[in-house]
């Protein structure tokens, strides 16, 4: 019997879902474990996202955040993975110039091993955006609250007046004409999220950007109730995963300090 071998997503069948009508579920991954559960999921992009500084290193924010953590992280995510896309952030100040963001983009493809990069701008980024497309490395962008520009912007809903929503667009439609394969549109008004996803022909993702993208993003400790109770007011609780966690290690604790665990040994008869 001969052995099916998974074909992972392209970003081709990524924009076919986006003419086809389908939405599109993408999701964080940041371990080896999590890839082989989101992946077995059907899930059919997976996001290394420098969020990793939060969820998994513990910082406040993504800015601490180094080419070797994404590098690390994002190798684990495409061991753990056969079918999805995966795509991994360019880290802060990794892409500030051309030849910077060429080292760590060939850093990211050929030691990790991913398909995409994401890098967060619009029309500055533009021609970054287009020069690397150009050497074939397939480019998301990331437009709205933008959380390596944290502290200029604040975490707050972003283009909410004309000018900023007229910026937004005109951002939008450069990283499109530049060859981004698809955008994530990140905390801007449902009403935005939808004018934009009209006038793209590339897939809008959306988080915390109302129902009317072609997708939508998470993270993984969101949706699963790792994080207690700092879920995000974008975020839905798919499952209490932390509350369960915490019960079984509270019972292997109790088992092992009453020495109920592990149980005596059967006497040989």
């Amino acid at each position: 019997m001969v052995q099916e071998i998974a074909v992972r997503k392209s970003i081709q069948s990524i924009q076919t879902m986006k003419r086809d009508g389908a939405a599109i579920a993408m999701l964080t991954a940041y371990d080896y474990t999590s890839a082989q559960i989101a992946d077995r999921a059907g899930a059919p992009m997976l996001l290394v996202g420098d969020s990793l500084g939060m969820v998994v290193l513990g910082f406040d924010s993504t800015l601490p955040v180094r080419l070797d953590d994404m590098v690390r992280h994002a190798g684990a995510v495409v061991r753990g993975s056969q079918s999805a896309l995966i795509v991994a952030d360019l880290p802060f100040l990794t892409y500030a110039d051309e030849a910077e963001a060429i080292r760590a983009a060939a850093r990211l493809m050929q030691e990790a091993g991913v398909q995409a990069l994401k890098l967060e701008g619009g029309q500055s980024i533009a021609p970054i955006v287009g020069r690397l497309v150009d050497l074939g490395v397939p480019v998301m962008g990331h437009l709205g609250y933008t959380p390596q520009s944290t502290l200029q912007i604040g975490v707050r809903v972003q283009a909410k007046d004309d000018a900023g929503a007229e910026r937004l667009i005109a951002d939008a439609l450069a990283l499109e004409a530049a060859g981004a394969f698809a955008i994530v549109l990140e905390l801007i008004p449902a009403a935005l999220a939808a004018e934009v996803t009209e006038r793209l022909t590339i897939p809008t993702i959306g988080i915390g950007a109302g129902p009317h993208c072609d997708g939508q993003v998470q993270v993984w400790h969101d949706i699963l109730g790792l994080y207690g109770d700092k879920t995000p007011k974008h975020a839905k609780r798919f499952g209490e995963i932390g509350q369960a966690i915490e019960a079984a290690v509270k019972d292997y604790v109790g088992q092992v300090s009453d020495r109920t665990f592990p149980p005596a040994a059967k006497s040989a008869r």
